[in-house]
């Protein structure tokens, strides 16, 4: 088994701090872009695959807004999220399948509990139990189903790579990203799962976030900037992050991916080590930097450090980050 270097080639991006000491590093790398891929700041091995996860949502759903799947909006920023699995990301989903005359026993994905901590227990509570529907990727699932319910493809292997659909959504993941996939595995949920370069994932969300009217990708990106809810949840950092910045597409991914997009520019963040708690402030830092309003993103905090129930330290981007962000800053032409 041959495995990729790209781990080794990252960089310090955030520390942890217990008090007066550092505790711990996480470690990885980012990517800024503009819509033609030109690297803007970069930081760490960025043109090594690695494997995007949920982040290839908004483009797995821009290649079945072109297959000719239709959705209210709502509806289609569902089908690009990683729910928490709230009531109406539930029922959301149910709403795609109805709307093509289909149901739960069309779905493919993994059976599984709310992702949302709140969401689960309310969902327990309620006498819930593990359900398709309520696996944090039902809302894709449900799109991709309805989408061959269109066009007239057979239902029962469409998470197979070679699957029609599967086809067109790698075309267009090719064409965003400008990357041909090295490797391919299979997604926590099931679905074919390319391995792209963190350029190439910067790249796709610039050319999303400055879609031109009219155009599917605009769609989706319209969709997940009036329903950040629905992309994630109430108590979701990407929601958040949505709400605070205008114009802002975001998508976060397991094994802490992080991919924004915003005026032209896409962010691609991978967090070596697969730590969610990291990938908050390099994400906020980077939009920082930018040289457009960020709006209140700043003011999303990360998780503090506890000791005793109390804060006694935090996440704070690595000396090196500043740094390189600090020149890039510097070495932009002063707006007259």
């Amino acid at each position: 088994m041959t495995h990729s270097a790209s781990a080794l080639a990252s960089v310090p991006l955030v520390e942890v701090t217990r008090g007066d000491l550092v505790e711990g590093v996480h470690f990885g790398a980012f990517a800024v872009c503009d819509t033609d891929g030109r690297r803007l700041v970069s930081a760490g091995d960025v043109e090594a695959p690695f494997y995007p996860r949920s982040t290839l949502k908004p483009l797995q759903l821009l290649a079945m807004l072109r297959l000719g799947l239709e959705l209210p909006d709502d509806l289609l920023a569902l089908a690009a999220a990683s729910h928490s699995g709230a009531l109406e990301h539930i029922a959301g989903a149910r709403r795609i399948l109805s709307l093509y005359e289909l149901d739960e026993s069309a779905l493919g994905n993994a059976v599984d509990l709310p992702y949302g901590t709140v969401e689960r227990e309310a969902h327990l509570a309620a006498g819930g139990t593990r359900s398709r529907l309520a696996q944090n990727c039902s809302g894709k699932h449900a799109a991709m189903v309805a989408t061959c319910q269109v066009n007239g493809w057979d239902l029962t292997d469409y998470l197979d790579p070679t699957h029609p659909l599967q086809q067109h959504i790698s075309a267009t993941i090719t064409e965003l990203t400008g990357d041909t996939p090295q490797t391919t595995s299979t997604d926590g949920c099931g679905t074919p799962l390319p391995a792209i370069s963190l350029t190439g994932m910067a790249r796709a969300f610039a050319r999303l976030s400055a879609a031109p009217a009219g155009t599917s990708a605009a769609r989706v990106a319209a969709a997940m900037r009036a329903h950040p809810d629905m992309v994630a949840g109430e108590h979701c950092d990407v929601t958040a992050l949505m709400r605070a910045v205008p114009g802002l597409i975001a998508k976060d991914g397991a094994e802490a991916v992080q991919l924004l997009g915003v005026s032209g520019l896409g962010i691609a963040i991978k967090i070596a080590d697969g730590s969610d708690r990291a990938r908050l402030p390099i994400a906020t830092r980077i939009l920082a930097s930018l040289p457009i309003p960020t709006g209140t993103a700043g003011d999303i905090l990360s998780p503090p450090i506890l000791g005793g129930g109390r804060e006694v330290g935090g996440l704070h981007v690595t000396r090196e980050v500043e740094d390189r962000l600090g020149e890039w800053e510097r070495a932009r032409p002063v707006a007259s």
